[in-house]
């Protein structure tokens, strides 16, 4: 047993199940951090070989070829080829969809020419065997120059044996000099052309095809039944950010409630009691009571990316996209921004036009991400009835529905404007390997669900609790002069703040509360949220005892209400999300763009919705 790490990189095309065979291999001892000067994700997990050899593993970027044509397949290359000094290889793991090869064994020949030791994990083996492809596995090794393992990651099936094979390969082959070059068409023909005689000679269609796929695909990808699906799942996604999340919401919204009614009666009046109840629990409580929703959101999200859904979502998308002027493949990084803009902007590398990368990076923070979560649920709590419509039908699911659908639908309308206005051109093919349809991992969804989790809460730590300090010390100090009248607050810095701003949003409906709170909100959107449960506590401890929504519904007319709404789906309320623009496109005048056409769009929303809504009565 050696006690220096054996560094093994996994590198496959996309959807293979590397991510998932990574997962199987490292479980909970996975770091994530970033590649020194650019923004692609570093995941790395410390594990042990059957004979105790310390291992690290490497879960590299999807890529069809060391061509490295987008950011993310630039990282895979250099790490393949050792120009990354963190993380040079000793073994690459060519890790393979055992159902579809023929893009694999071209990179697999790219891979050979690169000299290091190499060995293919056919992944997915048991969808094979179901599906009744034959494969000669000897055959295969010999043709393409390494050691081929058949491997189950969900059922954690030929690990062990993958990594003894990964030992005896490192021990027995010596590592080559490099013969890799860019590959020219004529290469990439030749490439393809070898790739598809490997394939014909080791790889046998069922001699009873199995016909399910085919026939779940005639339904799935239909251009009006593919389409009516989709729209249902996400409709019912939305039902159940509400649905389902209502006893876990209540729950921990007894329990804060509780918590600060205990703290409140052990502790004396004062300035710590108030700290402690109205501008923490109060505050990260009022952020902490929507977990149960992200949860949900991003459930359904991994479930139907590990079902094999969401590439099948990507092309029943293509030509709508395509019409609105975004690429095909910016699909799965706006499907990507519900769950956070950040992934959703960095996830857009997989792009090859810079123009597409750029189009999609500017439109991905107008769809509703779970941040937004939390801004929405107050104010459709606070206004919008708990009843059903068409006799199913949950109204307040409804208008959820109709914030996220104006979320896609402004993105789809401010990509156009980009694409008639900036880029005039031809668009490039949407191209992708539709997955074999496969069940998730249980293990592995509750992994991603927790980690998700341990996010969120970090961020609440992190950010909104030092924020909500801030915000309670702002809305306390100073205090009332003698003699004074009115509510402590509005003698306060954050009262003089609010009530300096105030003239700017008054056409728009916003009191100075709602101006205090958009302030410190631009570090988080759900921070918003935050320290309007801080101001309201602190305004009036006997509103305090009551739920921020129950607060607003008395505080705030319903067109005020909308015009929030409408001023989130639109406004730039995330200062993380600016940086990694920034970062993506390597330019703070794209950033500013951003910045700029967001905010006007928020306030004209907001304007046309506050004035509409005084204009039928609502105000």
């Amino acid at each position: 047993m050696s006690d220096t790490a054996i560094t093994v990189a996994l590198v496959g095309n996309p959807n293979s199940g590397k991510t998932a065979l990574f997962n199987a291999l490292t479980g909970s001892r996975q770091k994530v951090a970033n590649y020194a000067g650019v923004t692609v994700e570093r995941k790395a997990g410390a594990i042990k070989a059957p004979d105790g050899t310390p291992m690290t593993v490497l879960d590299l970027p999807g890529t069809y070829s060391l061509r490295a044509r987008s950011p993310d397949e630039v990282i895979t290359r250099d790490v393949v080829l050792g120009r990354r000094p963190e993380d040079v290889p000793d073994v690459l793991v060519v890790v393979a969809d055992a159902t579809n090869l023929r893009l694999v064994l071209r990179l697999a020949l790219e891979i050979k020419a690169v000299g290091l030791p190499a060995v293919m994990a056919l992944n997915m083996y048991d969808i094979a065997e179901r599906q009744g492809l034959r494969i000669d596995l000897e055959g295969l090794s010999k043709a393409i120059g390494m050691p081929v393992v058949t491997t189950v990651a969900t059922r954690k099936r030929g690990l062990e044996q993958l990594l003894t094979i990964v030992q005896g390969v490192l021990a027995s082959t010596a590592a080559r000099p490099s013969t890799w070059h860019e590959p020219d068409v004529g290469d990439i023909r030749a490439a393809h052309r070898e790739a598809s005689r490997i394939l014909s000679a080791h790889v046998k269609p069922p001699e009873r095809p199995d016909t399910l796929t085919g026939k779940i695909d005639s339904v799935l990808l239909h251009p009006v039944a593919g389409l009516l699906i989709l729209l249902t799942l996400l409709f019912v996604m939305f039902q159940a950010v509400f649905s389902w999340a209502a006893p876990g919401m209540d729950a921990i919204d007894l329990g804060l409630g509780a918590l600060g009614g205990w703290v409140a009666g052990i502790m004396p009046d004062g300035l710590l009691q108030s700290l402690i109840v109205d501008g923490l629990i109060s505050g990260v409580g009022s952020v902490l009571v929507f977990l149960p929703q992200i949860l949900v959101l991003f459930l359904f999200i991994l479930l139907l990316e590990d079902f094999g859904y969401m590439a099948r979502a990507a092309f029943l998308m293509d030509r709508i996209m395509g019409g609105a002027g975004l690429h095909g493949r910016a699909f799965i990084p706006l499907l990507s921004s519900f769950a956070c803009a950040i992934p959703g902007v960095m996830s857009a590398r997989v792009i090859d036009s810079k123009r597409d990368r750029l189009t999609t990076i500017m439109v991905a923070p107008l769809m509703t991400c779970s941040a937004r979560i939390p801004v929405y649920t107050l104010i459709i709590a606070a206004f919008i009835p708990r009843e059903t419509v068409w006799g199913w039908v949950e109204l307040q699911g409804l208008v959820m529905f109709g914030l996220y659908a104006a979320g896609i639908l402004s993105a789809l309308v401010v990509s156009f404007v980009i694409r008639k206005i900036f880029w005039r051109g031809a668009f490039e093919p949407f191209m992708m390997e539709l997955p074999a349809y496969k069940m998730p991992d249980p293990g592995s969804v509750a992994l991603n669900l927790w980690q998700r989790a341990r996010i969120f809460l970090e961020r609440a730590g992190r950010i909104i609790l030092p924020l909500m300090v801030v915000v309670w010390a702002l809305s306390t100090f100073p205090g009332p002069p003698p003699g004074a009248t009115g509510a402590a607050i509005d003698y306060s810095f954050a009262g003089m703040i609010g009530r300096a701003l105030e003239p700017i949003f008054a056409p728009i409906g916003f009191n100075w509360q709602m101006v205090v709170a958009l302030v410190p909100g631009m570090a988080a959107r759900e921070v918003a949220v935050a320290a309007l449960g801080t101001v309201y506590a602190v305004a009036d401890a006997e509103s305090a005892v009551g739920t921020l929504a129950g607060v607003l519904s008395l505080q705030w007319s319903l067109a005020t209400g909308l015009a929030f709404l409408a001023w989130y789906v639109f406004a730039p309320q995330c200062v993380a999300t600016l940086g990694v623009v920034k970062r993506e496109t390597n330019s703070w005048m794209w950033m500013w763009v951003m910045v700029v056409y967001m905010f006007a769009l928020a306030y004209l929303a907001a304007f046309v919705v506050y004035r509409l809504a005084v204009a039928f009565g609502l105000g």
